[in-house]
């Protein structure tokens, strides 16, 4: 059975919130600063979406690398 309510003292709540957000911030907010930028800088919407989700990828191939770096800074 799986009690959702006792407290592990192992686990840090807040500080794992905090990383993901981090992390989630980090993964998003670049791709969508340059869809907009392109998409209301040239008015070119698939240009901006193809470059957009371009960017998105990389930085998800990055995942591994960007989340240790992540840890490693917040720890």
């Amino acid at each position: 059975m799986i009690d959702l309510h006792k407290e592990r003292p192992d686990v840090d709540i807040p500080q794992i919130l905090l990383k993901s957000t981090i992390l989630a911030m980090i993964l998003t907010l670049p791709s969508l600063g340059i869809f907009l930028g392109i998409y209301f800088g040239t008015g070119n919407l698939l240009i901006g979406a193809v470059v957009g989700f371009g960017i998105h990828f990389v930085t998800l191939a990055f995942v591994g690398r960007i989340s240790t770096w992540l840890v490693r800074i917040l720890s």
